[in-house]
C-alpha cells in the first residue's frame, strides 16, 4: 500500500516538475513598452485621479495643479457615455462627486457636462454626497472631463487610464482615441476586469497594460511558491495594494520577482509619509498616492 502511494506521490512529482521546466523554457519576459523605456526616472509619482487629497478628483485643475507640481505621471478612470463619448470619473455614476444623479452610460455628454464636478469634494476627505463642508471649488466652473480633453491637454503627459465600464465595451473606442490622438506610447491602461482588459489588449497589442486583479493573484501564488520564472502575465506592470484579503501582497520578493520578469510593481494608494516611506524601501517602481506633492517632497524634488 505504501509502495503505491509513493509511486502516485512520485509521478504527481514528476509531472509538476516538469510543467515547471515547460514554464519555464516557454515563459518569457514582459515585452517592453515606449512608456516605460523611454523614461528612466524612478521611483514614479503617479497623481491618484490628478492628486484626489488636494483637488476634485479628475477634474482640470487637479490635472493642472499634478503638472505643475511635475508629477511623472497623471492616472484617471473611464466610462462612456449613451452617445460614445468617453469621459473621466472614478464611479459608474454622476452621485457622489457631482450635483447630478445617474449613471454615466444613461446619460448623454451634453447632461454630464453640466453638471459640477467639484460639488462635493472636501480637503483631505473621501468625497462622499452630503458629507460636510467646506467645499472649496464648489461652483468653480470644475466640469467632467472627456479623454479627448486630456488628450489634447497633455499630449507630451504620460497617462494611466483605468477602464472601469464593462458593458457595453469600450474597448474600440478607447484604443481609436489614443491611436488618433498618436498617445500609444504615454499611455498605462489598467483595468480590475479581465473581459475589459482582454478586449483593449485585442484592440490595440502595442500600448502598454497593467495585471488584472485574476492576473496579479496568479503572479502572486506563483510568486509566494517560488515558481516565478515559469510565468509571466502578458502585462508590463503590477499595481497593488500593500495588503488584500489579510494578505501582505508587497514584499521585497514580489518586487524583485516582477522585476526578474521585465514588469514594474506600483503600489496604490498610499497616502501617509511613514507609509511612503515604508512602501519605498521595498524598491517599488512608482507610488499611485492622492497626494503627489507629499511623495514629491519626500524624494527631494
Amino acid at each position: 500500500m505504501r509502495s503505491k502511494i509513493f509511486r502516485g506521490l512520485s509521478v504527481v512529482l514528476g509531472v509538476v516538475i516538469v510543467a515547471y521546466v515547460i514554464g519555464v523554457v516557454i515563459a518569457k519576459p514582459a515585452e517592453p513598452r515606449p512608456f516605460f523605456t523611454q523614461y528612466q526616472k524612478r521611483p514614479l509619482v503617479i497623481a491618484h485621479q490628478g492628486g484626489d487629497g488636494i483637488r476634485p478628483s479628475e477634474t482640470m485643475m487637479a490635472y493642472e495643479n499634478a503638472a505643475a507640481l511635475k508629477v511623472d505621471v497623471l492616472e484617471m478612470d473611464i466610462h462612456a457615455t449613451s452617445d460614445g463619448v468617453i469621459v473621466l470619473m472614478h464611479d459608474a455614476k454622476v452621485d457622489r462627486t457631482t450635483d447630478g444623479t445617474g449613471e454615466i452610460k444613461k446619460m448623454a455628454v451634453a447632461q454630464i457636462k453640466e453638471l459640477d464636478a467639484a460639488y462635493w469634494w472636501s480637503p483631505g476627505v473621501d468625497t462622499k454626497r452630503n458629507q460636510p463642508g467646506p467645499y472649496p471649488y464648489r461652483g468653480q466652473g470644475a466640469k467632467v472631463l472627456t479623454l479627448k480633453e486630456m488628450f489634447e491637454k497633455f499630449p507630451t503627459y504620460r497617462l494611466n487610464i483605468e477602464i472601469k465600464q464593462v458593458e457595453p465595451s469600450i474597448a474600440s473606442a478607447f484604443c481609436n482615441l489614443i491611436r488618433d490622438h498618436t498617445m500609444g506610447d504615454k499611455v498605462l491602461v489598467a483595468s480590475f476586469h479581465q473581459q475589459a482588459m482582454d478586449e483593449f489588449r485585442r484592440a490595440c497589442p502595442d500600448v502598454a497594460t497593467s495585471a488584472t486583479q485574476n492576473e496579479t493573484t496568479i503572479y502572486f501564488a506563483i510568486n509566494t511558491l517560488f515558481l516565478t520564472s515559469a510565468y509571466t502575465p502578458p502585462t508590463q506592470s503590477l499595481q497593488v495594494p500593500e495588503y488584500s484579503s489579510g494578505l501582505q501582497v508587497l514584499t521585497p520578493g514580489f518586487v524583485n520577482g516582477a522585476r526578474s520578469r521585465k514588469m514594474e510593481t506600483h503600489a496604490w494608494t498610499i497616502n501617509k509619509e511613514e507609509d511612503m516611506k515604508r512602501i519605498l524601501s521595498l524598491g517599488v517602481d512608482g507610488i499611485i498616492t492622492d497626494y503627489p506633492d507629499v511623495l514629491l517632497k519626500l524624494l527631494g524634488r
